[in-house]
C-alpha cells in the first residue's frame, strides 16, 4: 500500500452580520475530513485534490467556479456534485448532523446514493466532511444569506506540508475453529471493515457490523455445544474474519491463496460443505441468499437453504426469503459478495444479507451508523441463522423432530449484540485505519478464554508487510484540525484598498510638487494678512 501523510491547515473566513444568535469568535477551530482516495484494479477513486483557496459559496449560487460549496446532507445530491464538477469549483464542504436518525428516509436514501457516486471515480476537487456544530451551522446560514445578498465568504486550505512514503501491506484475516474429528468442515465468515466518503466517519453498523456480530455470538452459541463430546456435531465449524471486504475482498483473496497454495495443510484442502458469508443483516424483513450457481438436490449447501426456510416458515412467516443468482463475469476485475472468492476457487459458498441488489448504497456510507440498525431484525436474523446452523449440523428433520424445535432458546440475548455492534461502531473501521490500535478491547463475561483471546487478537492487529504486488494503493485520510477565522466582507477591504491608495496618492503628490504647493500657499497667506 502506498501511504501519503499530508498536513493541511484549514483556514475558513466568514463574514460577520449583525444581530447575529452567536458571539461573533474572532476564530474557531474544528476537523475536517477529506473525502478517501484509493486505486483499485488500476482505476482510481476518490478525489486527488487537498488544497483551497476560494470564496465560499451556497449550493444554490448560480456561479460555482473556483468557489467552496458549503452543503448540508440534505443538499448533496448527485446532481449538484457534479454541477460543482462542471463549473470546476474549488471545494465541496459537507456539515454532517450528528443525530443521523433525525434525517428524513429520502434524504439518507439520497445522501448515499450520491456518496456512492462521488465515490465511484476520481475527481480534483478538495471534497472535505466536518460533523456539526453550532458555528459550523451559524457559518451555513450566513453564506445561505451572502447568497441572497450576493456577498460571500472566504474559504481558503494552505497546504503546510506534504511527505509520501512507501510501503506495501496485506489485509489480515483471522479465524477460529470449533472441531472434532476427520469431518466435513462449515466455514462462516464476514469482512470487518467499513466504508464511506471519509474514512474517519465510516463506523459500518449494518455494512458489516452486523454480520460480524452475529458471527461472533454465533462462534459464543456453539462453543458450549463443542465443549462437550455428547452435544458435539458432525462438523467442523470455522470462523472467520477478513479485511479489505470494501475492496474487492482482499483479505478473503490472500487467506484463500495463503491456504490452498501455500499452506502444506489446511481444512480448505478437505471436505468443505460450505461456505456461509454474513453482509449487511441489521434491517428489513427480507433474507436474500447470493449464489454463484444455483445449489443442486442433496448437496450440503442445498440442504441447509432448505433448513433455512423451515426455520422462517414456521417463526418468522412474515420474513421474505430468496434465492439471487448471479453468475461471476470473469472478465470484470471485481466481484460483488464475498461468496465469490470461494466459487472462483471451486468451493461452494453463498452470502445471506437483507439486500438484494450488491450496488445498493447502503453496503458503504457514512451514514451507516448505530442509529439506522434495528435491533429486532437482528436478533431475529442471528436467531433464524443460527437455528438453521443446528438443524442442518444435527440433522433434526430427518430425525423426525418437530420444526418448532428450538436448539438455542433463549440463548441468544439482544443485550449482547447491542453490546457487541456498540463496541464495533465506537471506532471507524474503515481499511486505511485498521492499523491504529483501539483504546478498549471487548470482554464479554459469557465468552470463554479462549475466544476472549481471539478477540483480543482481532482488535490488536497491525499490517504486516507483504512484498507481493498490492492489487490496491491507499493514500493517507486528511484528519486535521481546522481554525475558522470571522473577516469583514471583501467590499470593505476593496473600499479599505482605495482609501489608502488615496491617501498615498496625496502623499505622493505633495512631495513631489512641493516647491509650487509652497509657493501658492505663501501667496495665499500673504493675500490674507493684507
Amino acid at each position: 500500500m502506498l501511504l501519503s501523510v499530508a498536513v493541511a491547515v484549514l483556514l475558513l473566513c466568514v463574514q460577520c452580520l449583525h444581530g447575529s444568535a452567536l458571539p461573533a469568535v474572532s476564530s474557531y477551530e474544528f476537523t475536517a475530513y477529506r473525502m478517501q482516495q484509493y486505486n483499485m484494479a488500476q482505476q482510481k477513486h476518490g478525489c486527488r485534490g487537498a488544497i483551497v483557496v476560494a470564496e465560499a459559496r451556497s449550493a444554490d449560487e448560480p456561479s460555482l467556479t473556483r468557489r467552496c460549496v458549503i452543503m448540508k446532507v440534505s443538499d448533496f445530491t448527485t446532481e449538484r456534485y457534479f454541477e460543482a464538477q462542471r463549473q470546476n469549483a474549488a471545494a465541496v464542504l459537507i456539515l454532517l448532523p450528528k443525530n443521523i436518525s433525525g434525517i428524513s428516509h429520502d434524504t439518507l436514501q439520497s445522501f448515499m446514493v450520491s456518496e456512492s457516486e462521488a465515490l465511484q471515480k476520481e475527481t480534483l476537487m478538495p471534497v472535505y466532511v466536518a460533523p456539526e456544530d453550532e458555528q459550523l451551522l451559524y457559518m451555513y446560514e450566513e453564506v445561505k444569506q451572502a447568497a441572497a445578498t450576493r456577498t460571500s465568504s472566504i474559504f481558503s486550505l494552505d497546504k503546510k506540508f506534504c511527505k509520501f512514503q512507501s510501503d506495501i501491506f496485506h489485509f489480515p484475516s483471522y479465524w477460529y475453529l470449533l472441531s472434532g474429528e476427520d469431518i466435513p468442515t462449515i466455514v462462516i465468515t464476514a469482512h470487518y471493515d467499513s466504508y464511506g466518503l471519509a474514512p474517519w466517519l465510516s463506523y459500518g453498523a449494518d455494512s458489516n457490523g452486523s454480520g460480524v456480530t452475529i458471527l461472533l455470538e454465533l462462534a459464543r452459541l456453539f462453543q458450549k455445544l463443542y465443549s462437550s463430546s455428547s452435544t458435539r456435531p458432525q462438523y467442523h465449524l470455522m470462523f472467520s474474519l477478513t479485511g479489505g471486504g470494501k475492496y474487492n475482498f482482499q483479505g478473503t483473496k490472500r487467506w484463500i491463496e495463503e491456504n490452498l497454495d501455500h499452506a502444506e495443510s489446511s481444512l480448505l484442502h478437505d471436505n468443505v460443505a460450505f461456505v456461509l458469508c454474513l453482509d449487511t443483516l441489521a434491517n428489513g424483513d427480507e433474507l436474500y441468499m447470493h449464489v454463484s450457481r444455483p445449489p443442486k438436490p442433496d448437496t450440503p449447501m442445498h440442504s441447509f437453504i432448505q433448513h433455512l426456510e423451515e426455520v422462517v416458515s414456521s417463526r418468522f412467516p412474515w420474513v421474505k426469503v430468496g434465492l439471487v443468482h448471479k453468475k461471476i463475469n470473469l472478465v470484470e476485475s471485481t466481484v460483488a459478495w464475498e461468496h465469490e472468492r470461494y466459487s472462483l476457487r471451486r468451493i461452494l459458498g453463498f452470502t445471506l444479507s437483507h439486500l438484494e441488489d450488491p450496488k445498493s448504497e447502503l453496503r458503504g456510507s457514512i451514514l451507516d451508523t448505530m442509529s439506522q440498525v434495528d435491533f429486532r431484525k437482528l436478533k431475529r436474523n442471528g436467531i433464524i441463522i443460527a437455528e438453521a446452523l443446528a438443524w442442518y449440523m444435527y440433522n433434526l428433520s430427518d430425525k423426525g423432530s418437530p420444526k418448532d424445535v428450538q436448539v438455542f432458546k433463549g440463548q441468544l440475548v439482544g443485550s449482547g449484540l447491542f453490546c457487541l455492534l456498540s463496541f464495533l461502531t465506537s471506532i471507524p473501521r474503515a481499511t486505511q485505519l485498521l492499523d491504529k490500535e483501539p483504546s478498549h478491547i471487548l470482554l464479554v463475561n459469557s465468552l470463554e478464554h479462549e475466544f476472549k483471546r481471539y478477540l483480543q487478537q482481532v482488535y490488536r492487529h497491525t499490517f504486516r508487510q507483504d512484498k507481493r504486488d498490492p492489487d490496491i494503493t491507499f493514500f493517507d485520510q486528511m484528519n486535521q484540525p481546522v481554525v475558522m477565522y470571522r473577516v469583514k466582507p471583501a467590499a470593505f477591504d476593496l473600499f479599505l484598498g482605495g482609501c489608502i491608495a488615496a491617501y498615498l496618492g496625496i502623499v505622493y503628490y505633495g512631495i513631489q510638487n512641493f516647491g509650487f504647493l509652497y509657493t501658492k500657499l505663501k501667496a495665499a497667506v500673504k493675500s490674507k494678512q493684507q
